[in-house]
């Protein structure tokens, strides 16, 4: 079968440039990638053909061949300067010059030599939270070695290139069409093998260290808040940069208070005579300090009272969250004498005027007891 012109493959005229002739094969590349279409025959054939064309048109000597003898040029005959077919190793060259070869960057190997990230629990109490603290963090980790400044090798000697992959940290192998492209197994992807190995480090270029340092932990934190230290992490392998350390902020239980988010609740416990005749109290705020609330005569057991802008602090906004104080009613559990005679004089008074709500509520229950 005669082979399609490979301008009308990419879908480009003779007069396109580099750059749109590389445009409109990343088009094809990627619309018809066998990783994409899994399997379709149809679509492998287009992919191959697309990735041949480009092969031909990115190269001005080929694509000047082309343009004078057409697919003929590549075949030996024709009387052009023949290239031989189009191959999987052209084909790995087509993706060389498309999208680089990483393997052979050493500062792509650098990237990839990146040290760890660590991850330090810190434990904070809610004061903290609510003004911000400074806390010393203490963790081991691993730091650029200082005998081989991380390199790996002795003093006097340098890592010298990986015959096996020729120093490219990549080696490749065909399988049909297709080339596979695994880490060499021998340089582990460095592109650099150590002969004669740091004694300190042993050529690992890092070393265990105790490492210190001091974090402001900012007001309105919350449990499960995340502080980020750059390049406090693990150094990184034969030059990679550094990890970072992250911090997870956990807020210790209060014998108060509750946190939810920005507001604070807690139950105030007061008698029954005080929620009966109601009283003036104090209450604790978060910040140390004292307000007094007023509870009305006839307050409810469960009633709820917020105190504006005495809660927590909004991370790094200038609100504050609200108090929210729940009266908790307190039966006495053990009476003298006389507060019993009191106690059987007020209920003789309450059975002539019963209160609404109990009186509402068996009103309801009567009305039940007659329909069942």
């Amino acid at each position: 079968m005669a082979k399609r012109d490979c301008y009308d493959v990419l879908g480009v005229t003779k007069s396109a440039s580099k750059d749109e002739i590389k445009k409109a094969y990343r088009k094809q590349a990627l619309k018809y990638h066998p990783d994409k279409t899994k399997g379709d025959k149809s679509s492998e054939e287009k992919f191959k053909e697309a990735s041949e064309a480009y092969h031909i048109l990115s190269d001005d000597k080929r694509k000047a061949n082309y343009d004078q003898f057409g697919h003929a040029a590549f075949e030996g005959s024709g009387g052009g300067q023949g290239f031989g077919g189009f191959d999987s190793s052209s084909f790995s060259d087509i993706f060389e010059d498309f999208f680089g070869d990483f393997g052979s960057s050493s500062t792509s190997r650098r990237s990839n030599n990146r040290g760890n990230d660590l991850r330090y629990d810190l434990n904070i109490n809610l004061e903290d939270a609510y003004v911000g603290t400074e806390k010393n963090v203490k963790y081991t980790t691993y730091k650029k070695c200082s005998g081989c400044q991380g390199s790996g090798a002795a003093k006097g000697s340098k890592p010298i290139s990986c015959k096996y992959c020729n120093g490219k940290g990549k080696v490749r192998t065909n399988q049909g069409f297709f080339t596979i492209q695994q880490t060499c197994p021998q340089c582990s992807g460095y592109g650099e093998v150590i002969s004669k190995p740091c004694g300190d480090c042993s050529g690992n270029g890092k070393v265990q260290s105790n490492e210190n340092v001091t974090v402001k932990v900012p007001k309105g934190v919350d449990d499960g808040t995340r502080i980020r230290l750059s390049g406090k992490g693990e150094a990184g392998s034969k030059g990679g940069s550094n990890g970072d350390l992250y911090l997870f902020i956990s807020i210790d239980s209060h014998p108060i208070f509750k946190r939810s988010e920005e507001n604070i609740y807690y139950e105030l416990p007061i008698t029954f005579s005080d929620a009966a005749l109601g009283t003036t109290v104090e209450v604790p705020s978060i910040d140390g300090g004292k307000s007094k609330i007023k509870i009305p005569s006839g307050t409810q057991n469960g009633k709820q009272f917020r105190l504006k802008g005495k809660g927590m602090p909004v991370l790094r906004r200038s609100i504050f969250g609200d108090l929210y104080i729940r009266i908790i009613t307190e039966v006495p559990t053990s009476l003298t004498k006389r507060q019993k005679e009191l106690l059987e004089e007020f209920k003789q008074l309450e059975d002539n005027k019963p209160n609404p709500v109990i009186k509402n509520f068996f009103e309801k229950a009567k009305k039940f007891w007659k329909n069942s």
